[in-house]
Protein backbone atom coordinates (compact mmCIF):
# COMPACT_ATOMS: atom_id res chain seq x y z
CA UNK A 1 0.00 0.00 0.00
CA UNK A 2 2.84 2.46 1.05
CA UNK A 3 4.48 1.63 -2.97
CA UNK A 4 1.20 2.41 -4.20
CA UNK A 5 0.73 5.88 -1.81
CA UNK A 6 4.28 6.72 -2.99
CA UNK A 7 3.61 6.41 -6.76
CA UNK A 8 0.35 8.27 -6.81
CA UNK A 9 1.22 11.28 -4.45
CA UNK A 10 3.95 11.85 -6.72
CA UNK A 11 1.80 11.67 -9.99
CA UNK A 12 -1.02 13.85 -8.14
CA UNK A 13 1.82 16.46 -6.89
CA UNK A 14 2.96 16.45 -10.37
CA UNK A 15 -0.18 16.93 -12.50
CA UNK A 16 -1.35 19.11 -10.21
CA UNK A 17 2.03 20.57 -10.72
CA UNK A 18 2.40 21.45 -7.15
CA UNK A 19 6.19 20.50 -7.18
CA UNK A 20 6.83 22.33 -10.40
CA UNK A 21 5.30 25.74 -8.57
CA UNK A 22 7.23 24.97 -5.63
CA UNK A 23 10.57 24.46 -6.88
CA UNK A 24 10.24 27.88 -9.08
CA UNK A 25 8.78 29.43 -5.61
CA UNK A 26 11.47 28.21 -3.06
CA UNK A 27 14.31 28.61 -5.85
CA UNK A 28 13.22 32.70 -5.83
CA UNK A 29 12.84 32.83 -2.30
CA UNK A 30 16.21 31.28 -1.42
CA UNK A 31 18.17 32.84 -4.24
CA UNK A 32 17.13 36.43 -3.01
CA UNK A 33 17.38 35.97 0.27
CA UNK A 34 21.06 34.47 0.24
CA UNK A 35 22.21 37.34 -2.50
CA UNK A 36 20.31 40.12 0.29
CA UNK A 37 22.17 38.73 2.93
CA UNK A 38 25.58 38.03 1.21
CA UNK A 39 25.19 42.02 0.13
CA UNK A 40 24.85 42.81 3.82
CA UNK A 41 27.90 40.42 4.50
CA UNK A 42 29.82 42.25 1.68
CA UNK A 43 29.07 45.45 2.94
CA UNK A 44 30.32 44.99 6.21
CA UNK A 45 33.26 43.36 5.15
CA UNK A 46 34.23 46.43 2.75
CA UNK A 47 33.34 48.76 5.65
CA UNK A 48 36.09 47.22 8.33
CA UNK A 49 38.86 46.87 4.90
CA UNK A 50 38.03 50.81 4.47
CA UNK A 51 38.80 50.99 8.56
CA UNK A 52 41.85 48.90 8.40
CA UNK A 53 43.45 50.90 5.30
CA UNK A 54 42.56 54.00 7.43
CA UNK A 55 44.54 52.59 10.20
CA UNK A 56 47.22 51.68 8.14
CA UNK A 57 47.71 55.24 6.40
CA UNK A 58 47.49 56.66 9.68
CA UNK A 59 49.99 54.31 10.99
CA UNK A 60 52.21 55.28 8.07
CA UNK A 61 52.01 58.79 8.79
CA UNK A 62 52.41 58.01 12.13
CA UNK A 63 55.89 56.19 11.90
CA UNK A 64 56.81 59.75 9.47
CA UNK A 65 56.24 61.98 12.15
CA UNK A 66 57.91 59.78 14.75
CA UNK A 67 61.29 60.00 12.08
CA UNK A 68 61.17 62.98 11.91
CA UNK A 69 61.50 63.89 15.06
CA UNK A 70 63.79 61.70 16.71
CA UNK A 71 65.54 63.25 13.41
CA UNK A 72 65.04 66.74 15.48
CA UNK A 73 63.07 68.26 12.60
CA UNK A 74 60.19 70.32 13.24
CA UNK A 75 56.68 69.11 12.06
CA UNK A 76 53.36 70.68 11.53
CA UNK A 77 50.96 69.11 13.02
CA UNK A 78 49.39 70.04 16.58
CA UNK A 79 51.96 69.45 19.32
CA UNK A 80 49.31 67.16 21.35
CA UNK A 81 48.97 65.19 18.64
CA UNK A 82 52.88 64.38 17.63
CA UNK A 83 53.43 61.03 18.49
CA UNK A 84 56.36 60.93 20.27
CA UNK A 85 53.87 61.66 23.38
CA UNK A 86 52.06 58.03 24.62
CA UNK A 87 48.88 59.53 25.18
CA UNK A 88 49.00 61.21 21.51
CA UNK A 89 49.50 57.70 20.15
CA UNK A 90 47.09 55.88 22.57
CA UNK A 91 44.26 58.54 21.20
CA UNK A 92 44.65 59.45 18.30
CA UNK A 93 46.54 56.42 16.08
CA UNK A 94 44.06 53.58 17.81
CA UNK A 95 44.34 49.82 16.94
CA UNK A 96 40.77 48.28 15.13
CA UNK A 97 39.18 45.78 16.64
CA UNK A 98 36.77 44.04 14.22
CA UNK A 99 34.64 41.29 14.47
CA UNK A 100 35.20 39.10 11.10
CA UNK A 101 31.96 37.35 9.46
CA UNK A 102 31.35 33.39 9.41
CA UNK A 103 31.13 31.35 6.48
CA UNK A 104 27.16 31.45 7.54
CA UNK A 105 27.11 34.91 8.16
CA UNK A 106 24.91 35.46 5.70
CA UNK A 107 21.90 33.14 6.09
CA UNK A 108 20.95 35.24 9.16
CA UNK A 109 20.94 39.14 10.21
CA UNK A 110 20.12 38.20 13.04
CA UNK A 111 21.23 41.29 15.76
CA UNK A 112 23.81 42.61 13.15
CA UNK A 113 21.84 45.55 11.91
CA UNK A 114 21.49 46.95 15.20
CA UNK A 115 25.30 46.46 16.42
CA UNK A 116 28.79 47.41 14.74
CA UNK A 117 31.39 45.58 13.76
CA UNK A 118 34.26 47.40 14.62
CA UNK A 119 35.73 50.03 17.69
CA UNK A 120 38.61 52.01 18.00
CA UNK A 121 39.30 52.12 21.58
CA UNK A 122 41.38 55.07 23.16
CA UNK A 123 43.15 55.49 26.29
CA UNK A 124 40.41 58.83 26.78
CA UNK A 125 37.30 56.34 26.29
CA UNK A 126 35.68 54.67 29.07
CA UNK A 127 34.44 51.33 28.67
CA UNK A 128 30.88 51.89 29.13
CA UNK A 129 31.22 55.14 26.78
CA UNK A 130 32.05 52.33 23.75
CA UNK A 131 29.16 53.01 21.02
CA UNK A 132 28.51 49.35 19.67
CA UNK A 133 25.08 49.95 18.14
CA UNK A 134 24.73 51.80 14.26
CA UNK A 135 22.50 54.32 13.75
CA UNK A 136 19.90 51.94 11.79
CA UNK A 137 16.80 53.00 9.57
CA UNK A 138 13.71 52.45 12.07
CA UNK A 139 11.98 51.35 8.93
CA UNK A 140 14.28 48.90 8.21
CA UNK A 141 13.57 47.79 11.82
CA UNK A 142 10.63 47.52 11.99
CA UNK A 143 10.03 45.24 8.71
CA UNK A 144 13.30 43.39 9.35
CA UNK A 145 15.54 41.62 6.85
CA UNK A 146 15.02 39.62 3.82
CA UNK A 147 17.47 36.72 4.60
CA UNK A 148 17.10 33.14 4.62
CA UNK A 149 16.50 32.51 8.36
CA UNK A 150 13.17 34.91 7.48
CA UNK A 151 12.10 32.68 4.52
CA UNK A 152 12.92 29.05 6.67
CA UNK A 153 11.33 30.39 10.22
CA UNK A 154 8.57 32.52 8.61
CA UNK A 155 7.67 32.10 5.04
CA UNK A 156 8.64 27.98 5.08
CA UNK A 157 5.81 27.43 7.40
CA UNK A 158 3.01 28.96 5.47
CA UNK A 159 4.14 26.71 2.45
CA UNK A 160 4.03 23.80 4.58
CA UNK A 161 0.30 24.71 5.72
CA UNK A 162 -0.56 25.61 2.01
CA UNK A 163 1.22 22.02 1.25
CA UNK A 164 -0.69 19.96 3.30
CA UNK A 165 -4.02 21.76 5.18
CA UNK A 166 -6.52 19.59 3.09
CA UNK A 167 -4.69 16.14 2.67
CA UNK A 168 -7.71 14.28 4.10
CA UNK A 169 -10.85 17.41 3.75
CA UNK A 170 -10.51 17.62 0.13
CA UNK A 171 -10.59 13.40 -0.30
CA UNK A 172 -14.23 13.95 2.15
CA UNK A 173 -15.15 16.59 0.09
CA UNK A 174 -14.84 15.39 -3.56
CA UNK A 175 -16.53 11.99 -2.27
CA UNK A 176 -13.55 9.55 -2.39
CA UNK A 177 -13.35 8.86 1.32
CA UNK A 178 -15.45 5.98 0.96
CA UNK A 179 -13.45 4.26 -1.36
CA UNK A 180 -10.26 4.75 0.39
CA UNK A 181 -12.11 3.29 3.71
CA UNK A 182 -12.44 -0.12 1.75
CA UNK A 183 -8.51 -0.66 1.18
CA UNK A 184 -6.98 -2.52 3.76
CA UNK A 185 -5.18 0.53 6.24
CA UNK A 186 -6.27 2.83 8.67
CA UNK A 187 -7.48 6.18 8.06
CA UNK A 188 -4.97 8.07 10.35
CA UNK A 189 -2.05 5.79 8.67
CA UNK A 190 -3.47 6.92 4.62
CA UNK A 191 -2.82 10.37 6.23
CA UNK A 192 0.38 9.40 8.15
CA UNK A 193 1.56 8.23 4.07
CA UNK A 194 0.43 10.88 2.36
CA UNK A 195 1.63 13.29 4.65
CA UNK A 196 5.05 12.29 4.84
CA UNK A 197 5.58 11.65 1.51
CA UNK A 198 4.75 15.70 1.08
CA UNK A 199 7.47 16.29 3.65
CA UNK A 200 10.04 13.85 1.89
CA UNK A 201 9.58 15.72 -1.39
CA UNK A 202 9.37 19.19 -0.27
CA UNK A 203 12.58 18.24 2.44
CA UNK A 204 14.20 17.26 -0.99
CA UNK A 205 13.20 20.16 -2.81
CA UNK A 206 14.80 22.67 -0.30
CA UNK A 207 17.86 21.01 0.17
CA UNK A 208 18.44 20.54 -3.48
CA UNK A 209 17.50 24.14 -3.98
CA UNK A 210 19.88 25.43 -0.99
CA UNK A 211 22.43 23.46 -2.35
CA UNK A 212 22.22 24.82 -5.44
CA UNK A 213 21.88 28.52 -4.27
CA UNK A 214 25.16 27.96 -2.32
CA UNK A 215 27.10 26.59 -5.50
CA UNK A 216 25.76 29.57 -7.75
CA UNK A 217 27.35 31.69 -4.70
CA UNK A 218 30.14 30.09 -4.55
CA UNK A 219 29.80 29.14 -0.85
CA UNK A 220 29.81 25.60 -1.13
CA UNK A 221 33.38 25.10 -0.03
CA UNK A 222 33.72 27.99 2.26
CA UNK A 223 31.03 25.74 4.67
CA UNK A 224 32.05 22.58 6.70
CA UNK A 225 30.22 19.62 6.89
CA UNK A 226 29.53 20.27 10.15
CA UNK A 227 27.90 23.28 9.54
CA UNK A 228 25.90 21.99 6.67
CA UNK A 229 25.02 19.00 9.20
CA UNK A 230 23.33 21.97 11.60
CA UNK A 231 22.04 24.25 8.74
CA UNK A 232 19.91 20.87 7.28
CA UNK A 233 19.05 19.25 10.35
CA UNK A 234 17.61 22.44 11.82
CA UNK A 235 15.63 22.94 8.74
CA UNK A 236 14.45 19.45 8.76
CA UNK A 237 13.21 19.67 12.39
CA UNK A 238 11.25 22.67 11.53
CA UNK A 239 9.55 21.39 8.81
CA UNK A 240 9.25 18.26 10.86
CA UNK A 241 7.00 20.26 13.02
CA UNK A 242 4.80 21.94 11.11
CA UNK A 243 4.01 18.86 9.35
CA UNK A 244 2.74 17.12 12.40
CA UNK A 245 0.77 19.90 13.02
CA UNK A 246 -0.91 19.60 10.17
CA UNK A 247 -1.18 15.68 10.75
CA UNK A 248 -3.06 16.74 13.86
CA UNK A 249 -5.46 19.39 11.81
CA UNK A 250 -6.57 17.32 9.34
CA UNK A 251 -7.00 14.50 11.92
CA UNK A 252 -8.82 16.32 14.21
CA UNK A 253 -10.45 19.31 11.49
CA UNK A 254 -13.36 18.77 9.41
CA UNK A 255 -13.48 20.90 6.24
CA UNK A 256 -10.82 22.46 4.37
CA UNK A 257 -11.33 26.14 5.13
CA UNK A 258 -11.31 24.87 9.25
CA UNK A 259 -7.97 23.36 8.49
CA UNK A 260 -6.94 26.88 6.80
CA UNK A 261 -7.92 28.64 9.32
CA UNK A 262 -6.68 26.59 12.28
CA UNK A 263 -3.33 26.39 10.60
CA UNK A 264 -2.96 30.07 10.10
CA UNK A 265 -4.06 30.42 13.75
CA UNK A 266 -0.99 28.48 14.69
CA UNK A 267 1.00 30.12 12.80
CA UNK A 268 0.41 33.36 14.17
CA UNK A 269 0.50 32.02 17.79
CA UNK A 270 3.88 30.24 17.40
CA UNK A 271 5.91 32.51 14.75
CA UNK A 272 4.63 35.94 15.63
CA UNK A 273 2.61 35.94 19.16
CA UNK A 274 4.79 33.97 21.41
CA UNK A 275 7.92 35.33 20.84
CA UNK A 276 6.86 39.04 20.91
CA UNK A 277 5.04 38.50 24.14
CA UNK A 278 7.45 36.70 25.79
CA UNK A 279 9.89 39.65 25.18
CA UNK A 280 7.28 42.12 26.36
CA UNK A 281 6.89 39.92 29.54
CA UNK A 282 10.69 39.56 29.85
CA UNK A 283 11.05 43.46 29.48
CA UNK A 284 8.29 44.20 32.41
CA UNK A 285 9.90 41.75 34.71
CA UNK A 286 13.28 42.51 34.27
CA UNK A 287 13.24 46.38 33.47
CA UNK A 288 16.41 47.90 32.08
CA UNK A 289 18.01 51.16 34.01
CA UNK A 290 17.84 54.21 32.25
CA UNK A 291 20.36 54.59 30.48
CA UNK A 292 19.94 58.66 30.56
CA UNK A 293 20.60 58.50 34.72
CA UNK A 294 23.53 55.99 33.82
CA UNK A 295 24.98 59.05 31.36
CA UNK A 296 24.23 61.47 33.58
CA UNK A 297 25.64 60.20 37.36
CA UNK A 298 28.74 59.18 34.93
CA UNK A 299 28.74 63.24 33.91
CA UNK A 300 28.45 64.09 37.65
CA UNK A 301 31.08 61.35 38.78
CA UNK A 302 33.82 62.79 36.35
CA UNK A 303 33.01 66.59 37.58
CA UNK A 304 34.01 65.53 40.74
CA UNK A 305 36.92 63.62 39.96
CA UNK A 306 37.89 66.55 38.33
CA UNK A 307 38.10 68.59 41.11
CA UNK A 308 40.28 66.79 42.86
CA UNK A 309 42.82 65.27 40.77
CA UNK A 310 45.85 66.15 42.35
CA UNK A 311 44.26 64.09 45.51
CA UNK A 312 43.37 61.22 43.33
CA UNK A 313 46.80 61.05 41.61
CA UNK A 314 48.61 61.10 44.92
CA UNK A 315 46.83 58.33 46.35
CA UNK A 316 47.01 56.38 42.88
CA UNK A 317 51.00 56.87 43.01
CA UNK A 318 50.91 55.79 47.14
CA UNK A 319 49.09 52.22 45.54
CA UNK A 320 51.72 52.07 42.87
CA UNK A 321 55.14 53.29 44.12
CA UNK A 322 56.92 51.69 40.68
CA UNK A 323 55.47 54.99 38.91
CA UNK A 324 56.65 57.44 41.52
CA UNK A 325 60.06 55.62 41.94
CA UNK A 326 60.80 56.01 38.28
CA UNK A 327 59.84 59.81 38.23
CA UNK A 328 61.35 61.15 41.19
CA UNK A 329 60.47 65.01 40.53
CA UNK A 330 56.76 63.91 40.32
CA UNK A 331 56.61 66.06 36.90
CA UNK A 332 52.77 65.91 36.07
CA UNK A 333 50.50 66.79 33.55
CA UNK A 334 46.65 66.41 32.58
CA UNK A 335 46.93 63.52 31.67
CA UNK A 336 48.87 62.08 35.05
CA UNK A 337 45.91 63.28 36.81
CA UNK A 338 43.00 62.13 34.18
CA UNK A 339 44.29 58.46 33.86
CA UNK A 340 44.67 58.28 37.67
CA UNK A 341 40.84 59.63 37.80
CA UNK A 342 39.47 57.09 35.49
CA UNK A 343 40.09 54.62 37.43
CA UNK A 344 38.48 55.73 40.60
CA UNK A 345 35.55 56.98 38.30
CA UNK A 346 35.04 52.97 36.78
CA UNK A 347 34.81 51.81 40.41
CA UNK A 348 32.22 54.14 41.32
CA UNK A 349 30.28 53.67 37.97
CA UNK A 350 30.61 49.66 37.85
CA UNK A 351 27.53 48.99 40.17
CA UNK A 352 25.14 50.57 37.90
CA UNK A 353 27.01 48.89 35.01
CA UNK A 354 26.94 45.67 36.80
CA UNK A 355 22.72 46.56 37.15
CA UNK A 356 22.25 47.81 33.92
CA UNK A 357 23.93 43.97 32.49
CA UNK A 358 22.64 41.97 34.93
CA UNK A 359 19.08 43.10 33.86
CA UNK A 360 19.95 42.38 30.63
CA UNK A 361 20.92 38.56 31.20
CA UNK A 362 18.03 38.26 33.39
CA UNK A 363 15.71 39.12 30.27
CA UNK A 364 18.11 36.84 28.38
CA UNK A 365 17.96 34.09 31.11
CA UNK A 366 14.29 34.68 30.95
CA UNK A 367 14.06 33.44 27.02
CA UNK A 368 16.36 30.85 27.18
CA UNK A 369 14.03 29.13 29.87
CA UNK A 370 11.02 29.93 27.68
CA UNK A 371 11.73 30.06 24.27
CA UNK A 372 10.71 26.04 24.15
CA UNK A 373 6.94 26.69 23.77
CA UNK A 374 7.91 27.94 20.46
CA UNK A 375 10.15 26.15 17.99
CA UNK A 376 10.28 29.40 15.66
CA UNK A 377 12.16 30.98 18.51
CA UNK A 378 14.42 28.38 19.34
CA UNK A 379 15.46 27.82 15.37
CA UNK A 380 15.55 32.03 14.64
CA UNK A 381 17.77 31.66 17.91
CA UNK A 382 19.58 28.35 16.03
CA UNK A 383 20.19 30.24 13.18
CA UNK A 384 21.95 33.49 14.39
CA UNK A 385 24.15 31.25 16.29
CA UNK A 386 25.35 29.44 13.23
CA UNK A 387 25.57 33.08 11.55
CA UNK A 388 27.48 34.64 14.05
CA UNK A 389 24.75 36.97 14.75
CA UNK A 390 23.04 36.12 17.77
CA UNK A 391 22.96 38.26 20.90
CA UNK A 392 25.54 36.16 22.88
CA UNK A 393 28.04 36.40 19.78
CA UNK A 394 27.46 40.19 19.83
CA UNK A 395 27.63 40.23 24.00
CA UNK A 396 30.95 38.02 23.05
CA UNK A 397 32.43 40.77 21.12
CA UNK A 398 31.64 43.62 23.59
CA UNK A 399 33.25 42.07 26.30
CA UNK A 400 36.61 40.95 23.99
CA UNK A 401 36.95 44.85 23.07
CA UNK A 402 36.59 46.55 26.78
CA UNK A 403 39.07 43.47 27.57
CA UNK A 404 41.29 45.11 24.59
CA UNK A 405 40.27 48.58 25.82
CA UNK A 406 41.89 48.02 29.55
CA UNK A 407 44.71 46.52 27.26
CA UNK A 408 45.46 49.19 25.04
CA UNK A 409 45.21 51.42 27.85
CA UNK A 410 47.54 49.78 30.07
CA UNK A 411 50.18 49.42 27.61
CA UNK A 412 50.73 53.37 27.82
CA UNK A 413 50.36 54.20 31.62
CA UNK A 414 54.11 53.07 31.90
CA UNK A 415 54.99 54.73 29.35
CA UNK A 416 53.03 57.71 30.61
CA UNK A 417 54.06 57.73 34.62
CA UNK A 418 57.72 57.42 33.58
CA UNK A 419 57.67 60.24 31.90
CA UNK A 420 59.27 58.12 28.67
CA UNK A 421 58.51 59.10 25.02
CA UNK A 422 56.95 56.31 22.30
CA UNK A 423 59.53 55.18 19.84
CA UNK A 424 59.56 53.90 16.55
CA UNK A 425 60.81 51.20 18.25
CA UNK A 426 57.72 50.94 20.21
CA UNK A 427 55.28 50.45 17.45
CA UNK A 428 56.11 46.94 16.86
CA UNK A 429 55.10 46.36 20.59
CA UNK A 430 51.52 47.97 20.58
CA UNK A 431 48.85 45.70 21.18
CA UNK A 432 46.39 44.10 18.40
CA UNK A 433 43.15 43.12 18.49
CA UNK A 434 42.08 39.29 17.72
CA UNK A 435 38.36 38.31 17.85
CA UNK A 436 37.80 34.78 18.77
CA UNK A 437 34.34 33.47 17.36
CA UNK A 438 32.72 31.58 20.46
CA UNK A 439 31.41 28.04 19.57
CA UNK A 440 27.72 27.97 20.14
CA UNK A 441 26.19 24.68 20.12
CA UNK A 442 22.90 24.36 18.46
CA UNK A 443 22.05 20.30 18.83
CA UNK A 444 20.44 20.72 21.79
CA UNK A 445 17.75 23.06 19.81
CA UNK A 446 17.48 19.75 16.66
CA UNK A 447 17.02 17.14 19.65
CA UNK A 448 14.24 19.06 21.62
CA UNK A 449 12.44 20.49 18.61
CA UNK A 450 12.65 17.16 17.11
CA UNK A 451 11.45 15.77 20.41
CA UNK A 452 8.32 17.74 20.35
CA UNK A 453 7.37 17.12 16.83
CA UNK A 454 7.47 13.38 17.12
CA UNK A 455 6.09 13.93 20.45
CA UNK A 456 3.13 15.67 18.31
CA UNK A 457 2.98 13.15 15.92
CA UNK A 458 2.67 10.68 18.19
CA UNK A 459 -0.11 12.02 20.21
CA UNK A 460 -2.05 12.30 17.43
CA UNK A 461 -1.69 9.13 15.96
CA UNK A 462 -2.69 7.60 19.50
CA UNK A 463 -5.57 9.72 20.25
CA UNK A 464 -7.25 10.00 17.07
CA UNK A 465 -10.18 7.51 16.07
CA UNK A 466 -11.86 7.62 13.38
CA UNK A 467 -15.43 7.67 13.61
CA UNK A 468 -18.19 5.53 10.93
CA UNK A 469 -19.75 9.56 10.22
CA UNK A 470 -16.53 10.44 8.46
CA UNK A 471 -17.32 8.27 5.72
CA UNK A 472 -20.57 9.43 5.18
Amino acid sequence: MFKYNFRYELKLLIRSKWIQLLSILLLLLFSFAAFNGQQKVEKRNLDIAEMKQQIEESDASMLKLLDSVESGMQVSVPRWTIPNSPMAVGNYYPRIAEMRASALTFVATGQSDLYTHYIKPTVASDDFELNFTEMTSPTQLLFGSFDLAFVIVYLLPLIIIAFSYNVLSYERESGSLRLLASQPISLKHWVLQKLGLRFFWLLLMVIVILITVFIAMGKISEINVTGYAYFFGIILVYMLFWFAIAFLVNIFGKNSANNAVSLLGLWVVFVLLMPSGLNQIGNALYPIPSRNIMINKMRITKSEATKKQNEILDNFLRDHPEYAINDPKQSRSFWHGYMASKQLIKQELEPIVATYDEQLRKQQRWLDKLKWVSPAIVVQESLNKMAGTSTADYENFRKQVIDFAVIWREHFMPFLYNNQPFSKQDYTDLPKFQYEQKTLEIRESILVVSAISLGLLSFGFLMSKVRVSAFS
